[in-house]
């Protein structure tokens, strides 16, 4: 089986980190979203990796080499012209054989073994508040029948959550070149969703998988809530003797520590430094560093600098922020 994982977005709604960071890569939980998605897919039994990378690819590219020891395709896409057009240019390199495809941005807790054993084509579903940001499917007797992106009346609350499985992928890609030959967009872009509903005309029957943990990482409230629903199912794996740990955190080995209170729901990346200092429901990236601060739902990126105040900050890589 073979995995594309579409990373290619630039992360809008996450800046300022994803101004020098993909958002695949911002830490969640102890590694990156890219790694919690990846690790599933080698559960799995997925045998190769096809990345989609544009915006900050080398950092992606970077990161997968050093991590997986396994088959791995980097396919760029140069232009953002939609999820559709992305998976239409790994058609060579998926030889339209057994695929799995989930989006770079999205945590997914599942059995992902079970998947193949839904059906042939499988689509990752969730009940949704809001169905008006999602594409959205309606299921009669166990089937998809339709499937519209980002209705302004959705007739479910049934939202696809950007997992999609193909026994054969042969007629995914098929409809994907065909919206991209007849120029058919929605939103002004060439969508999956568009795709999957002509396979559904022309007598695919999609089975809908239901999926309760479901992570969207695209905004920093929803990093921080997947970091605190993540990081209440891991084991707690770190005290630190003259400071206070409150789990559950997760605080990487190679991090210090000093005459602090950390927690509950706290990521310390690698190389992050954190004296006098109080930090509860935040994500410190890699090579962070604190001190005489008070500091709560906050996100800092790698090797930023935070001294001297109490303060609730999203502050992006090697910032620095000193307050007298």
């Amino acid at each position: 089986m073979k995995a594309v994982i579409p990373v290619a977005g630039i992360g809008k709604r996450l800046r300022p980190h994803t101004f020098t960071v993909p958002k695949a890569l911002l830490n969640v939980a102890g590694k990156p979203i890219l790694g919690h998605i990846i690790d599933s897919l080698v559960e799995m039994g997925v045998e190769q990796l096809i990345p989609i990378i544009g915006y900050k690819g080398e950092l992606i590219r970077e990161y997968m080499d050093e991590t997986y020891d396994m088959p791995i395709t980097y396919v760029v896409q140069e232009q953002q012209k939609g999820i559709a057009h992305a998976v239409s240019l790994t058609r060579e390199f998926a030889d339209e054989s057994e695929l799995i495809i989930i989006l770079g941005d999205t945590i997914i807790k599942t059995d992902f073994a079970k998947i193949p054993k839904v059906g042939e084509a499988v689509l990752g579903i969730h009940k949704v508040e809001d169905p008006r940001r999602f594409g959205v499917c309606e299921v009669e007797n166990g089937v998809i029948t339709s499937i519209v992106e980002k209705p302004d009346e959705p007739r479910s609350n049934l939202a696809l959550i950007g997992l999609y499985y193909f026994k054969d992928s042969r007629e995914l890609y098929e409809a994907c070149a065909e919206i991209i030959e007849k120029k058919i967009t929605t939103k002004g872009e060439y969508q999956i969703t568009d795709a999957l509903g002509r396979m559904i005309e022309g007598g695919v029957q999609f089975k809908p998988h239901e999926i309760d943990g479901w992570f969207d990482c695209g905004k920093v409230e929803t990093l921080l809530e997947t970091n605190r629903v993540l990081l209440d199912e891991m084991k707690p794996n770190d005290g630190r003797e003259g400071s206070i740990v409150i789990q559950p955190c997760y605080i990487d080995k190679e991090s210090i520590i000093e005459s602090s209170i950390i927690g509950p729901y706290v990521t310390v990346a690698k190389g992050s430094e954190i004296r006098h200092a109080i930090v509860k429901n935040s994500i410190l990236n890699e090579g962070s560093r604190l001190e005489n601060v008070i500091l709560k739902e906050s996100v800092v990126g790698s090797f930023a600098e935070v001294k001297g105040r109490s303060s609730s900050l999203n502050v992006s890589d090697h910032s620095q922020i000193d307050y007298h």
